[in-house]
C-alpha cells in the first residue's frame, strides 16, 4: 500500500499549441476561465456534439488550458491539380497529440499530471488488432512495466487505460503496434505541487505498520492488483460516500512517524459519521472482503480492464469475495478501523496495481 517516494526535479509540460497554429482546415482553442462546451460552440459556430465528436470527449467536463480540436474556421483553398512536375504529396499533419499508422489513428492526452489514470483513443478499421505498450515505466517504481496492452472496445473505436505513477515527472512514452508498423508517442507530466505533510501519529496508531499480519495483506491486495478480466462497467463512476469534504487529498506526501520516510498518499480520504454508507462506485466482482491490519474493515472490487477499487477502515463490511455489485450498492459502513486516526472512508482506484486520482474517474465511463 506504502512505498518510499522518489524525489524527482519536475519538468513542465511544454505548450503544444505549436503545431495547432500551423494547421489550415482546423483550428485549436484553448480553454479559459469561465468557458463551456456550450459557449465554445456558439463562439465558434458549431454545436456540442460537434465539439465532442472531434474531440472524443466522454463528457461535458473541460479544464483551463485544455486543447479542443475546433471544426474547420477557414476552408481550406483547393490544390491545383498536380502536374508531372510537382513534387509528390505530403501527407495531412494531425492535430497535436493525435498519430497515425496504417489503418489506426490514435489520440492522446496533451498533458498529464503525476497520479492521473488516461486512456489512448484507438480508432480506424486495424485499431482492434493494435497492442500498446508504455516503455517509460521501464526502471519506474511501477507494478508490471511496459506490459503489453490490448485496446477495449468495437466498430473501430477502442481505448488502452493508462496510469501515471506517483513521484513521476519525466514524459509518459506509448507504443502502439499493428502489423509490423509502430508508432510512439510522447505526453508531458506535471507534479501536483504538494507539500510534505508531517502526521506523527501515536504509537497505539502508527504501530499497526509493524502488525505481524500486514505481510499477509499486503500479499491479498497485491493478488487483487493482478487480475486482468474483462471490463464490466457500462456506465459513468459515483462516489463511494454521500459526502463532498475531503480530510487528506490524492496524493499527499507524507511522514507518519517523526523521521520516517515520506511516503505518498494513494487514495482520497473523505470524513463521515461512523455508520455512514459506504457504496460501490461501479459495477463489479468482490475479490476481497474482511478486516485487516493496516487497511481495517476492506472492501476490494474488481471492475476489470486492470481497475479495482478499494476501500479501507470500515466498521462493517457487508460484502463477501465473489459476490457480484452493481453501482451504488452498499457494500459496507464507515468506521475508523486500521491505520486510522478518525472515521473516515480511504477511496482508492488502481489502475494495474498504481493508484489513480478518484476524482478524474467520477460522474464519466473512462478518465479523460
Amino acid at each position: 500500500m506504502l512505498r518510499r517516494m522518489r524525489f524527482r526535479h519536475p519538468k513542465r509540460p511544454a505548450l503544444l499549441l505549436a503545431a495547432a497554429l500551423l494547421l489550415g482546415a482546423a483550428g485549436a482553442y484553448t480553454v479559459k476561465p469561465g468557458d463551456t462546451l456550450f459557449s465554445i460552440a456558439r463562439a465558434h459556430g458549431t454545436t456540442v456534439e460537434e465539439l465532442t465528436r472531434l474531440n472524443h470527449l466522454t463528457g461535458a467536463t473541460i479544464e483551463v488550458g485544455q486543447t479542443l480540436w475546433l471544426p474547420g474556421e477557414v476552408p481550406p483553398t483547393p490544390a491545383p491539380a498536380a502536374q508531372a512536375s510537382d513534387p509528390p504529396a505530403l501527407p495531412q499533419p494531425v492535430p497535436a497529440g493525435t498519430s497515425q499508422i496504417a489503418g489506426v489513428t490514435v489520440t492522446a492526452p496533451a498533458r498529464l499530471r503525476m497520479g492521473d489514470a488516461f486512456v489512448l483513443r484507438l480508432s480506424g478499421p486495424r485499431a482492434g488488432q493494435a497492442t500498446v505498450r508504455f516503455p517509460s515505466e521501464v526502471g519506474e517504481d511501477v507494478r508490471l512495466p511496459n506490459e503489453k496492452l490490448t485496446p477495449i472496445g468495437a466498430a473501430g473505436e477502442y481505448v488502452v487505460l493508462g496510469r501515471v505513477v506517483l513521484g513521476k515527472t519525466t514524459p509518459v512514452v506509448y507504443e502502439v503496434s499493428v502489423g509490423g508498423d509502430l508508432v510512439r508517442g510522447s505526453i508531458p507530466v506535471a507534479d501536483l505541487g504538494q507539500t510534505v505533510q508531517h502526521l506523527n501519529l501515536p504509537p497505539s496508531i502508527s504501530g499497526k505498520l509493524e502488525d505481524p499480519g500486514r505481510k499477509a495483506e499486503d500479499a491479498a491486495v497485491e493478488k487483487a492488483y493482478a487480475l486482468r478480466t474483462p471490463q464490466v462497467w457500462t456506465r459513468p463512476f459515483q462516489p463511494a460516500v454521500n459526502v463532498k469534504a475531503q480530510s487528506s487529498a490524492f496524493g499527499q506526501p507524507r511522514t507518519y512517524v517523526a523521521g520516517g520516510p515520506v511516503l505518498y498518499h494513494y487514495g482520497t480520504d473523505y470524513p463521515a459519521p461512523v455508520g455512514t454508507a459506504v457504496l460501490a462506485v461501479n459495477d463489479g466482482t468482490v475479490v476481497l472482503a474482511g478486516k485487516y491490519p493496516v487497511r481495517g474493515g476492506l472492501v476490494v472490487i474488481d471492475h476489470g480492464a486492470g481497475l479495482t477499487s478499494l476501500y479501507f477502515h470500515q466498521s462493517k463490511v457487508l460484502v463477501k469475495p465473489g459476490q457480484k455489485v452493481t453501482r451504488g450498492q452498499k457494500i459496507g459502513e464507515v468506521g475508523t478501523t486500521g491505520l486510522s486516526a478518525g472515521p473516515h472512508l480511504h477511496l482508492e482506484m488502481r489502475v494495474r496495481g498504481e493508484g489513480t486520482n478518484p476524482a478524474g474517474w467520477m460522474n464519466r465511463i473512462w478518465p479523460r
